[in-house]
């Protein structure tokens, strides 16, 4: 991991939690191998891969650039439903008009379907200042909950968990059965089903909202986000300005990208949409419904040389292939949204000032960039985010600047770049190890550990770097 600046210390903290947790690092690493491997097939399995994602590049490209009119269209379509749609410019204005509308159904009970949008505005501690129980019902979400413990991955955000763990955490919590995977699932089952009963109030993130019909789209695997929308009298919706579609034409051809690329299949086992208010004659679905769609700083990107992070889906793929990521995970990263989509998002959203470490947490190796389906150019990003903090924002070490400034004129200039070539051996052989360099020995001639290499070794070893025996 290339760092460029001086880690905040909490950051480093955080990292060396991560690369000293060797179960949370096997967790991980095993996951990035399965996902990978099941989204390499799923790409195979639909055909031409690049021109899907050349298509999908196309549809979100084109959303941002004509946002204000499908933004339009989607409230527009909304209100004709009997539905309710805010604008939030910041995290305190969505949870202000949510707990208002909390408040005015004197509710208490919140179910909550997946979102990492309420995560990102801090939604459940706003409302439990407003004196609500809110329960999480995605699996992953709600065993989380349990512990009191942050998610560590977009889609699977208790990655860092295996089933023992989940039983001891369940077992705290009055479960009385085994580690066996069934029994733990139904005795969840069986808990969230009470709290979908009695809630008054549900809340969805939103995976696309569709303009042209004024629909809200849930991809889950478990059904909980149908339940969510279909039992509590009024439901909420929150969710980021950029993700929308114009038709169900594109939602088809995104939910198709973003379910192979995130978990590998075809589809997951619930593609919802659903738009306003219970129908006359319809036996579920809220009586009032309201859409919220925030900003925090996304007006921002637009029209800047980041806008193109607005594309991602929140598929994970990137997040799936990280190196930095198989090796220090999700909670290293100090932000709601981890992995290289985070290292790019979390400073654009919270200010370099919270996040200057982020860009840095990388090897640029690019395998980000080749697995989003979007085709975001997360690494490019990432340099650009570090010109920005060495440029404009002036955050990395004054001994730094100047370094790279000497660099800078040195590199420029062949006699000044052959010169520091010849001086190369001496400025650095105070480092090295017994002094190998200025002997001009292989660095590991001197091991105790490896056989001794032949004459012939070494001879064979001086000819490659053109000295004479």
């Amino acid at each position: 991991m290339s760092m460029g600046i001086r880690l905040d210390e909490k950051f480093q903290a955080r990292r060396k939690d991560g690369i000293d947790n060797p179960f949370m690092r096997e967790a991980v690493s095993s996951a990035q191998d399965r996902l990978r491997g099941v989204r390499l097939y799923a790409a195979e399995e639909l055909g031409d891969w690049e021109a899907f994602r050349d298509h999908s590049e196309e549809i979100r490209q084109h959303v941002l650039e004509h946002l204000d009119y499908y933004l339009y269209q989607l409230s527009e379509n909304i209100s004709k439903r009997g539905g309710h749609v805010f604008f939030a410019e910041t995290p305190a204005e969505a949870n202000r008009y949510i707990r208002e509308v909390v408040r005015s159904k004197d509710a208490k009970h919140i179910v909550k379907a997946k979102s990492m949008v309420t995560e990102e505005i801090g939604l459940n501690e706003a409302l439990k200042e407003e004196g609500c129980t809110v329960v999480e019902s995605d699996l992953g979400e709600w065993i989380l909950q349990l512990d009191n413990d942050p998610p560590s991955h977009i889609i699977a955000p208790a990655l860092h968990k295996d089933r023992n763990a989940v039983h001891k955490t369940f077992t705290a919590n009055g479960y009385e059965g085994t580690n066996d995977p069934t029994e733990l699932g139904r005795y969840a089952r069986r808990e969230l089903r009470k709290d979908f009963l009695k809630a008054e109030v549900g809340i969805t993130g939103c995976n696309f909202a569709i303009a042209e019909s004024g629909a809200v789209g849930l991809v889950t695997n478990e059904g909980n986000g149908r339940m969510v929308t279909s039992l509590p009298d009024t439901v909420i919706s929150v969710m980021g300005m950029e993700r929308l579609v114009p038709s169900y034409e594109e939602f088809e051809v995104l939910v198709n990208m973003l379910c192979r690329s995130a978990v590998g299949q075809r589809l997951t086992s619930y593609i919802t949409t659903f738009a306003g208010t219970r129908a006359v004659g319809e036996v579920d679905g809220p009586e009032e419904f309201h859409l919220v769609i925030v900003d925090n700083k996304r007006s921002g990107i637009l029209g800047t040389q980041f806008q193109s992070v607005l594309q991602c889906i929140r598929c994970a793929s990137c997040i799936n292939v990280c190196p930095v990521y198989r090796h220090i995970g999700g909670h290293a990263y100090g932000s709601i949204y981890s992995g290289p989509i985070g290292a790019v998002l979390a400073p654009l959203l919270d200010g370099y000032e919270n996040y200057k470490e982020l860009p840095y947490a990388s090897s640029l190796c690019g395998a980000c960039t080749e697995a989003c389906p979007v085709k975001i150019p997360l690494h490019e990003l990432l340099i650009e985010h570090r010109r920005v903090i060495v440029e404009e924002k002036k955050q990395s070490p004054f001994v730094e600047r100047i370094a790279m400034k000497g660099f800078a004129v040195t590199s420029s200039s062949p006699l000044l770049f052959g010169a520091a070539e010849q001086m190369a051996p001496f400025a650095t052989s105070p480092f090295t190890k017994a002094g190998q360099i200025e002997k001009g020995l292989p660095a590991w001639t001197d091991s105790k550990d490896l056989p001794q290499p032949s004459k012939q070794t070494v001879r064979d070893w001086f000819k490659k770097r053109g000295n004479a025996e």
